[in-house]
């Protein structure tokens, strides 16, 4: 077996970009699949990690905090989360970005966010089998053994920028000082735009005590 602290080392040699993610959020969802666009275009290698708002959130009253259903949205994200987590452990790291592609286009393309949402308490059974995952895996969703691995990568993902955000986080590079939360950008670049965006994000992200960039107005989340 590879030493933890060699395997980090690899994985940071080999991963252009680190990609932290909650399948239920639209927003890290437009993200990501402009990551995909200019993966593509550029031969990236991104490595799709985890970040939870249900954990992000904890310390929260769902009741008096957020509107009505938000626990369940949240609730869905950490047991998908979960089945990741026990995917990446049976197949390997690569085998998360198919697996997010496909939850994230029912959720947020082929309009089935309401139908999974509702079977979150009981772990999406008939939704896991649908999609091909064997039994073993499937349970994960509602093992919560894997909320271990979920708190290690949701703090590891908080650290690099500070807590006051949510999802997406992005790492370039291989560098930890190299991550921002978001961009938030409300449609999916493609083609040569995609890579402009790209560019530009990796020279902010790059450069020395840069914080924040911010426009509160935003379009609605146009997830296709």
């Amino acid at each position: 077996m590879v030493p933890c602290d060699e395997r980090r080392h690899y994985r940071a040699q080999m991963t252009d970009v680190e990609f932290f993610f909650d399948p239920v959020c639209p927003w890290a969802w437009i993200t990501s699949r402009w990551v995909q666009e200019v993966a593509a275009q550029r031969a990236l290698h991104v490595d799709w990690r985890f970040i939870c708002l249900r954990i992000v959130n904890k310390e929260k009253d769902y009741g008096s905090d957020f509107p009505e259903r938000y626990i369940a949205g949240h609730g869905t994200g950490q047991k998908l989360l979960r089945v990741a987590a026990a995917i990446r452990d049976a197949e390997g790291r690569e085998a998360v970005g198919p697996y997010y592609t496909r939850i994230g286009t029912d959720l947020h393309v082929d309009g089935r966010r309401e139908e999974i949402t509702d079977s979150w308490e009981d772990g999406f059974p008939d939704y896991l089998a649908e999609i091909g995952l064997a039994p073993e895996v499937a349970k994960a969703a509602n093992d919560e053994q894997w909320d271990k691995v979920l708190e290690e990568e949701t703090a590891e993902a908080l650290s690099r920028v500070g807590r006051d955000v949510g999802t997406p986080i992005i790492t370039f590079g291989g560098d930890a000082k190299a991550s921002f939360f978001g961009p938030v950008i409300s449609r999916i670049p493609r083609g040569e735009e995609a890579v402009r965006l790209w560019d530009a994000i990796e020279v902010v992200a790059g450069t020395p005590g840069m914080a924040e960039l911010k426009r509160s107005l935003r379009e609605r989340p146009q997830t296709s």
